[in-house]
């Protein structure tokens, strides 16, 4: 079973943010999140043979490695998943009120 690592926390929604800024920041940490999984799948796949160098502390640098990667890409929009996550949830969005 996966925890959320603490290092999406690191992506915070600010105090009095908008509706469109929370979702903002909620599309990246989903984007990250999706990352996150898709690299610890592609980590499964064995190419054949034994690696020379192993064991828990390689498994955490990767993972650790692994985390950092996928919120640098979250958080510079390189994919775009997160900005059509944004787009499509933007929709139910209460409409704003004009001043």
């Amino acid at each position: 079973m996966s925890t959320i690592p603490s290092t999406l926390l690191g992506m915070t929604i600010a105090p009095g943010a908008t509706d469109r800024e929370k979702l903002a920041v909620t599309a990246k940490q989903f984007e990250a999140l999706f990352v996150r999984q898709m690299l610890a799948e592609a980590r499964k796949a064995h190419f054949g043979g034994e690696p020379i160098f192993g064991g828990q502390a390689l498994d955490t640098f990767n993972r650790m490695q692994d985390e950092h990667f996928a919120d640098v890409t979250a958080d510079s929009g390189v994919l775009g998943l997160a900005r059509i996550i944004e787009e499509q949830m933007a929709r139910f969005l209460p409409a704003k009120k004009e001043a």
